[in-house]
């Protein structure tokens, strides 16, 4: 087929405004906006909600946030820093970096911030999509790209009265720094990663300071040190930098990838040995005996997340600080009230509580309409959570994500993001190669995939009697756990690498047979 036979074919399609529109300006919309880049396509826009960049850096600023895994790790490898204040930087610092990466790439023109999208529809007639915002406004592209992170939607928790709080009602997700906590009564609802950051860092302010606990939480070292001058001339060096990213990185591998990629039996053992040491530690922070085991988790080591604070346990040996372990009854106009009947007045009432992390109804977080309008959330909720690679799903032409179901291999969501980002700047440059207007992954190939994910999980350990009592976010709402249970290795690699006919080709007034010629002829 000709050259002008082939425009002829996309010339009755309406002409949408972007080639691409990418919802989200963390680092998955900045990641995205590189990787279509470096496949020569720039025409495209980035969507945030937000005023800035940064996502999830951006929103979460409450007192010591920081990340989890090691600064070096935590950075795209093509863009790596010498110049972390920490080896855990410090919320700010990734805020930062993320501004210096849409500046270094010239993103800053390509953002459109302050606008929410709330809709998002598949025109088949036109091969395009469409996408409303909260001022009404509709914006249109051949491709969308959903870099819309989990930690997106704040869980409030699901307790009686909370609406009817009379003080200062805060989520750690939503900090208002105009609030004051010097010299009040402050209450912490949730002991996950969150609230080891947020405990330590608020307790001084606090006249008193009382944490509800429904699941302890396993806690280890945190070998966190601030880096000196010479040290960061020294991680300035690129090879230096490389070696000890590379060391991370191994370690990460081993500790996080085994939770989802290992078999149960061998999981176990290095739970086990890992177990005694970390409890033994643990004990060792807190004086008080009740209280030491009331902050000793009885459900296996690994079944959530590992998290590390020097100095979350020993805030319970303060005599301003209070541990409350009875359920919560109801939030009062004037505190909290356990179901012994006590109630716990406060001044301030901080829910650090999480994310609708799979919640029904909250993924993705507005609707999104594919083929003949099935809505993507309402697919989920029915069929479980499913895609390919974390990046496609059949029935929604032209849609990429970037944190989607079986994406996600547990460690840093930077590695995830070059590797998805990737993958769907592949494919769309592909599609464009083909003289394609349509791109979608065959249903044969998702299901092998969903089905390998869902075979390799059944041994493990997660789904076993250790776990129970965990409440873990590592399972979904049907009991699924929607991660890639690969190592990183290979989820690097496959996205990278996978058969560009996994994908469906074709054109608006074209069949797919059709697009496939073309591709022989240009080949």
């Amino acid at each position: 087929m000709s050259t002008a036979a082939r425009h002829s074919t996309t010339a009755e399609l309406e002409q949408p405004d972007h080639e691409v529109a990418v919802i989200g300006a963390g680092f998955g919309g900045i990641g995205t906006g590189i990787s279509l880049q470096r496949k020569g396509i720039h025409d495209f826009v980035i969507i945030d909600k937000w005023d800035q960049v940064g996502g999830t850096w951006h929103a979460n600023t409450y007192p010591g946030v920081a990340v989890d895994i090691p600064s070096v790790v935590y950075s795209f490898s093509y863009e790596q820093r010498g110049d972390w204040s920490r080896l855990f930087a410090p919320g700010d610092e990734l805020q930062h970096y993320a501004d210096l990466m849409v500046d270094k790439y010239g993103l800053r023109e390509k953002l459109r911030l302050g606008t929410s999208v709330v809709r998002a529809e598949f025109d088949e007639r036109n091969s395009l999509w469409r996408l409303t915002t909260d001022g009404g406004r509709e914006i249109t592209a051949r491709y969308c790209v959903m870099a819309v992170g989990g930690l997106e939607r704040p869980k409030m928790p699901d307790i009686p009265g909370v609406d009817d709080f009379g003080g200062t009602l805060l989520h750690t997700a939503l900090w208002d720094h105009d609030v004051a906590l010097a010299g009040r009564r402050v209450a912490v609802i949730g002991t996950g990663a969150t609230s080891l950051q947020l405990v330590p860092a608020i307790v001084d302010d606090t006249r008193h300071l009382t944490v509800f606990q429904r699941t302890p939480i396993w806690v280890g070292p945190k070998f966190d040190l601030e880096i000196s001058p010479l040290g960061r001339i020294v991680l300035g060096n690129k090879q230096i930098r490389s070696a000890i990213r590379s060391v991370a990185t191994v370690g990460i591998e081993l500790a996080m990838s085994g939770q989802v990629a290992g078999p149960a039996w061998l999981i176990n053992a290095v739970r086990r040995a890992g177990e005694a040491p970390m409890r033994r530690w643990m004990r060792r922070q807190v004086d008080d005996p009740v209280i030491r085991e009331k902050l000793i988790p009885q459900y296996g080591l690994g079944c959530k997340r590992p998290s590390m604070s020097n100095e979350y346990l020993k805030t319970f040996n303060r005599d301003d600080v209070s541990l409350i372990t009875e359920s919560i009854e109801c939030v009062t106009p004037h505190g909290v009230r356990t179901v012994d009947g006590v109630e716990h007045e406060v001044d301030v009432l901080i829910c650090a509580t999480g994310f609708k992390l799979w919640d029904k109804g909250s993924v993705p977080p507005f609707p999104v309409l594919g083929r003949g309008g099935r809505d993507l959330g309402e697919f989920w909720d029915k069929h479980r959570f499913q895609s390919y690679q974390g990046v496609s799903v059949p029935g929604y032409p032209n849609m990429f994500s970037i944190t989607g179901p079986y994406g996600f291999v547990l460690g840093s969501y930077l590695w995830m993001i070059e590797a998805t980002s990737a993958h769907l700047a592949r494919a769309i440059a592909e599609t464009k190669r083909r003289g394609a207007t349509v791109c979608e992954i065959r249903q044969e190939v998702h299901d092998e995939y969903f089905q390998k994910c869902l075979k390799r999980q059944e041994k493990n350990f997660l789904f076993t009697d250790v776990c129970t009592g965990s409440n873990t976010y590592y399972l979904d709402q049907n009991g699924d756990s929607p991660f890639r249970p690969t190592t990183h290795g290979e989820m690097y690699w496959h996205n990278r690498h996978y058969n560009l006919d996994v994908y469906r080709y074709s054109t608006g007034s074209m069949v797919p047979e059709a697009v496939a010629s073309i591709a022989g002829e240009s080949a």
